[in-house]
């Protein structure tokens, strides 16, 4: 971004950014306003619509968890305040979280993430670090948990492909997650995984609007009263169409496990039972993607 971009944002927004600055407690991290009207602007740039109008982008930045932003800014800083107090507040909360899907390898789940929001690579090299990805739109823990999720379902299926290659290359007939005459009857990892696919192939389809209230619910964890402000709609509009996408993904992944693994009636219920509640099947990042394809 230039300069002059910057002097415009701050322009159209001052009475506002003075606000949130002084909302965030960025001084006491010692962050100056600079640093954090570079935060507001990166993070209007990535989460604002193209052509949003002053208005739109005022309530955009209303809704920000600015404290998290500056928390994240300052870190990113080198302030080692800033650090302790994430570690101290965030890491029992990463720990639970990367318990509950990795079992006895939680700590390196968790400890390897670190490095990363350090900024450090894991064979040692110097490399931005993933806070730079933090825009505010969440809680800090949220995301990060998020983050977190998703660097096990990577590896996980990374490991899976190498697998599924070797038992290839072996001659050996590849397992089959559905066959003839018969519902399959997949672990929990296995359902996760086919039902996250399926998400991923229902949120494309789904429209921008029903994408962007599901990710202000779901992935920043607003009120109906806060997606409201920024949509323009009334807290009863919001609900209501939130209820009308929940259904159309529901049915939308019905059908995919339906043609793509020929289930039955029970069998959906079955995998749906599986996946009930689990942390792994990350809705914020497939809606994300969806709206940036």
């Amino acid at each position: 971004m230039s300069r002059q971009d910057l002097a415009r944002f701050r322009a159209a927004h001052r009475r506002l950014i003075d606000r949130l600055y002084g909302q965030s407690g960025a001084g006491a991290w010692g962050l100056q306003q600079e640093a954090f009207l570079d935060a507001l602007h990166r993070s209007v740039a990535h989460g604002c619509p193209e052509g949003a109008s002053r208005s739109e982008v005022a309530r955009y930045l209303a809704a920000l968890h600015v404290g998290d932003l500056a928390l994240a800014c300052a870190c990113r800083a080198g302030v080692g305040e800033a650090w302790d107090h994430l570690v101290l507040e965030v890491r029992p909360a990463l720990y639970a979280a990367a318990r509950s899907v990795a079992g006895d390898g939680y700590r390196e789940l968790a400890d390897s993430l670190y490095a990363e929001l350090y900024g450090v690579s894991t064979a040692g090299q110097e490399r931005t670090s993933l806070l730079a990805w933090f825009h505010g739109r969440s809680r800090l823990v949220t995301w990060l948990r998020s983050v977190l999720v998703q660097r096990h379902i990577d590896a996980r299926r990374a490991a899976s492909r190498i697998e599924q290659w070797d038992a290839d290359e072996d001659g050996a007939p590849l397992a089959s997650m559905s066959g003839p005459g018969a519902d399959p009857a997949p672990g929990r990892s296995e359902a996760l995984v086919a039902i996250q696919n399926a998400l991923d192939a229902a949120i494309a389809g789904l429209d921008a609007r029903d994408r962007l209230r599901l990710r202000l619910y779901y992935g920043e964890d607003l009120t109906l009263a806060q997606i409201g402000r920024v949509t323009g709609e009334h807290e009863a509009t919001v609900s209501r169409k939130l209820e009308r996408a929940r259904k159309a993904l529901r049915t939308r992944v019905e059908v995919y496990l339906r043609q793509a693994h020929g289930l039955s009636e029970q069998a959906i219920a079955e995998w749906f039972a599986q996946a009930a509640d689990a942390p792994e099947l990350h809705l914020t990042r497939l809606l994300s993607r969806a709206e940036d394809g």
